[in-house]
């Protein structure tokens, strides 16, 4: 399974939070370093865009010798499946950026389940929510992402998997519930405040 990071510098909450620092090591570096703990995950791409603002994200994954691809920054449903294609993957498990505290047994739950249900076209923990933010996972079919595009509003390429849960199409969709405890109701990054609590949350670690 190849692993796709959503990522980009130009968040209108919070700029460049993907390159901030968590005791001294960028949100990003922290997501990668837990995913490539991973035997199960083959490859980690981080998909962003081709705009100025995210030169400075691809510099830095260069430097750390990480897959990259770079398409439309607004149009997220054909940047995730034309990355997904560049590889010739015919499923990809996609996380976002800014989760530097993704728990690998969520992400080998999902996988699990996409194994055992091979034949569907969306493994989710977010159909109904269950688990926290920045805990969210999906492995999405590829085809059925790239055969669906056309028929996305403007908001739902930028939030991609919310037209197949909002529409009522013939999809396989599989959703698992949390199964294990978490503390905390969010640990994603959208705001200052966030960036202080994920930084007392790896303290006490």
């Amino acid at each position: 399974m190849i692993l796709i990071i959503q990522a980009r510098c130009s968040s209108k909450r919070l700029k460049n939070k993907v390159l901030l620092k968590l005791n001294n090591i960028p949100v990003i570096r922290h997501l990668i370093n837990t995913i490539k703990k991973n035997k199960k995950i083959k490859k980690i791409i981080v998909a962003t865009s081709n705009q100025k603002t995210d030169d400075k994200l691809i510099r830095y994954l260069k430097k750390i010798n990480i897959l990259f691809y770079r398409g439309d920054l607004d149009n997220v449903a054909k940047r995730l499946c034309l990355a997904a294609k560049k590889y010739k993957a015919k499923k990809f498990m996609r996380i976002s950026g800014d989760s530097p505290l993704i728990d690998n047994e969520v992400l080998n739950k999902a996988l699990e389940i996409n194994k055992k249900f091979s034949s569907y076209d969306l493994i989710t923990n977010l159909y109904p929510r269950t688990f926290p933010k920045g805990q969210s996972v999906e492995i999405i079919k590829t085809s059925i992402l790239e055969k669906n595009i056309k028929f996305m509003t403007k908001f739902e390429k930028e939030h991609v998997t919310k037209f197949f849960y909002s529409r009522r199409i013939k999809l396989k969709i599989k959703n698992f519930k949390t199964f294990k405890h978490f503390k905390f109701k969010n640990y994603c990054i959208d705001n200052k405040r966030d960036v202080k609590k994920i930084k007392k949350i790896m303290q006490n670690d």
